[in-house]
């Protein structure tokens, strides 16, 4: 897990041409997405194919994410930070309810995401595209290991490329519903799509196989995040 300093962070939206500032508290991030052995370890699934280890989870759910971050948070003795009403309320399936006082794992938001991204930078990308990402320009249209290109300056791998990132939040309730938020671009992703500012909207129940997720952990969290 990566301190990540508090800040402001200024989103945008090139749908809707609107831009909005956010000041972003202090976080604990992960410094890779959640791979496939580590998720396979918390979530008692089977495990990978050997060399498929260090890949980063896909073909997860919004709501598969959110399950896992309980179930890390379980594991570790930290207390749950999300609670599930199984088709509550919304006509959009399950309801999470984020309990801000839990001391455990979650997604991050999407302005913690960016900022995290963007590490102090102001540009659309903190480094060259290709020492930092893998995109379609580079990842002869395949997922790589997590770790394998260079980090940002905070020491955050991957943020942008290889698979995208689900986070917290909704893209926009009265358009879209339930659907949340995806960051980063991934590996069949164009170089414009690898932007910390772009952002993707998918259902909370779709699993694609370009979508995978990281964890976060409000200030103060301490532990380690399982990641290969």
């Amino acid at each position: 897990m990566v301190s990540v300093p508090s800040g402001r962070v200024t989103l945008s939206d090139r749908r809707t041409r609107r831009s909005w500032p956010v000041e972003v508290a202090s976080c604990r991030l992960a410094a890779f997405p959640v791979t496939r052995a580590a998720y396979a370890r918390v979530t008692g699934r089977r495990p990978p194919a050997a060399g498929e280890e260090r890949l980063p989870v896909a073909e997860v759910s919004w709501t598969d994410a959110v399950g896992f971050c309980n179930a890390l948070s379980v594991r570790e003795g930290l207390r749950p930070v999300y609670r599930v009403d199984e088709g509550a309320g919304t006509g959009e399936g399950d309801e999470v309810i984020w309990d801000t006082s839990a001391d455990g794992y979650r997604l991050p938001t999407e302005a913690e995401w960016e900022h995290a991204c963007r590490a102090g930078t102001d540009g659309p990308r903190y480094g060259p595209l290709d020492d930092i990402a893998r995109y379609r320009g580079n990842s002869r249209e395949g997922v790589h290991e997590v770790g394998g290109m260079l980090p940002n300056a905070w020491g955050l791998y991957d943020t942008l490329g290889n698979v995208w990132e689900w986070c917290w939040d909704l893209y926009d309730a009265e358009v879209y519903g339930a659907y949340r938020v995806l960051r980063g671009g991934g590996w069949f992703d164009e170089h414009w799509s690898c932007r910390a500012s772009v952002r993707r909207r998918s259902h909370p129940t779709f699993r694609v196989d370009d979508v995978g997720f990281r964890v976060a952990r409000s200030a103060g969290g301490a532990g380690q995040a399982l990641v290969g």
